[in-house]
């Protein structure tokens, strides 16, 4: 087969490929799909970021195929199955995200969708976001700021069952005695990201 041949055969593959990317972007912009997703490389390994009209939906450590596969399932099944890929509708969250592991950033600005975030998990999600740059505060005082002092280990559970992570610093959360105590995407990660704010704190 010669190599013209192998390339006008090839075509359709990749104007159908770009058509498809072109209606993934138009659909996301437009917000005609419900929820679009892309990937970012960071520090921590691979994230997957799903945002939605009202903003970011989930921010999910991915250290497989199968843990993407899984986590769009997830959505698709609790939230909507019109899904799509676009890079360009995660840009806003991408960006800060990468001036974040830079050193550039210190705060998060693009919207967040809180609407999968109820009651008391909602509370203690709420204090942990109020916690400033650099800084930590332990369960317990999480608890107190989200209404409920004796609920040092419920506080723990909701913090473990955060949906954006880094973006809600569940990451300067740690036990009374200066302990690093859980994380959701696992204690190396907590290490990374403490690491990262206190080189630019100093």
């Amino acid at each position: 087969m010669t190599d013209g041949l192998q390339t006008m055969l090839g075509a359709p593959d990749s104007h159908a490929a770009a058509a498809a990317r072109r209606f993934a972007t138009r659909a996301a912009s437009s917000w005609s799909a419900d929820l679009a997703y892309a990937m970012l490389a960071s520090p921590l390994g691979d994230l997957l970021l799903v945002a939605g009209r009202c903003g970011l939906v989930v921010l999910h450590y991915t250290d497989a195929r199968t843990d993407l596969d899984a986590e769009l399932e997830r959505l698709a099944a609790r939230r909507s199955p019109r899904i799509v890929e676009s890079v360009a509708a995660l840009d806003p969250w991408r960006r800060e995200l990468d001036e974040y592991f830079a050193g550039r950033r210190t705060r998060f600005d693009a919207p967040l969708d809180w609407s999968d975030i109820r009651g008391f998990r909602r509370r203690v999600l709420s204090a942990t976001a109020r916690i400033p740059y650099g800084a930590a505060r332990s369960y317990g005082e999480v608890a107190t700021a989200a209404g409920s002092p004796r609920a040092a280990r419920a506080a723990g559970n909701a913090l473990g069952s955060n949906p954006l992570p880094i973006v809600i610093p569940c990451h300067r959360v740690r036990h009374a005695g200066g302990g690093l105590g859980g994380y959701t995407g696992g204690i190396e990660r907590k290490a990374v990201l403490l690491e990262i704010e206190s080189q630019q704190r100093g």
